[in-house]
């Protein structure tokens, strides 16, 4: 299979790459860039544990082709912790006990994040709509919303 290369930045940092014609932004950063928070649950769109930010929205990079970035900008949940200090939306996952089994979490987080880069200040339905694409089997979402809610009160 050919392969072809495809430049773009993750996290801020400029990376080449060869892939696969066919690639999913999933697969590159889970086994090319080993960035391995990026979740894989159900592939197909539904759960939300694959989400990043792509160009300043929460995708599904399990239904990103690769090579469709060229020049794009991602960021992943790797990427939200700077210099060893956690986002303040991680650190309010921890202090609301937002985080269960932890699968959901990478992909709750950047939903929210890309939410907050748009609207600081968003409403609770505005949380819930910017989380409709993230399924969570542990916390029933409350601790989330208000973690989220919690960071939103600081800006």
């Amino acid at each position: 299979m050919n392969k072809t290369s495809v430049t773009f930045k993750v996290n801020g940092k400029k990376v080449t790459l060869n892939i696969k014609p066919k690639e999913r932004l999933l697969d590159t950063l889970r086994n090319q860039l080993k960035l391995t928070g990026t979740k894989e649950g159900c592939g197909i769109g539904e759960c939300g544990a694959c989400t990043v930010i792509l160009n300043g929205k929460a995708v599904h990079s399990c239904l990103i082709l690769t090579g469709q970035l060229e020049g794009s900008e991602v960021l992943t949940v790797e990427g939200l912790e700077i210099n060893g200090k956690l986002d303040p939306l991680q650190q309010a996952f921890i202090d609301y006990n937002a985080v269960q089994c932890g699968f959901c979490t990478p992909g709750m987080l950047m939903s929210a994040k890309a939410l907050l880069m748009h609207n600081p200040h968003p409403t609770r339905e505005k949380i819930k709509t910017a989380l409709e694409g993230n399924l969570c089997r542990c916390t029933g979402y409350q601790q989330i919303i208000e973690a989220i809610e919690s960071v939103t009160n600081k800006l």
